[in-house]
């Protein structure tokens, strides 16, 4: 039972963090790629006798290592904080800085009419019927 637990709140996590993971995934696979790639260039200047370059190579592969690194770490510590909503109050100043204001001279007059009618409630209407 215990067993089915911890597998159900692994699957949960890898099913809920997907995208993070299959980027942390990548970012490490590169850096086995960089150490594979880097073995082929240090290979291939013994072989043409340019050795003063393996410094450059050596710099550029642990750049690439340690960055992917920095981020897949990143990425993992970030995983579970919890991002800000903001605020109603906020919310609501920002919905009245985006509407537009509208003068009364640029409405046609089938608009102009709308301001003044008196809107009526259902309530309204039906007590009227009566």
């Amino acid at each position: 039972m215990v067993r089915q637990v911890r597998s159900l709140i692994l699957w949960t996590l890898i099913y809920r963090f997907r995208r993070r993971l299959t980027i942390v995934a990548v970012l490490l696979s590169m850096v086995l790629l960089s150490q594979w790639i880097y073995g082929d260039i240090v290979e291939y200047l013994r072989l043409s006798e340019k050795v003063e370059y393996l410094s450059y190579v050596l710099a550029g592969k642990w750049t690439v290592i340690f960055s992917n690194i920095a981020v897949s770490a990143y990425l993992i510590l970030t995983m579970f904080r919890k991002e800000d909503k903001p605020d109603k109050k906020n919310r609501s100043k920002e919905k009245n800085q985006d509407q537009e204001v509208i003068s009364v001279d640029t409405l046609t007059d089938r608009e102009r009419s709308f301001l003044t009618r008196k809107l009526r409630s259902k309530a309204e209407i039906l007590m009227d019927k009566k």
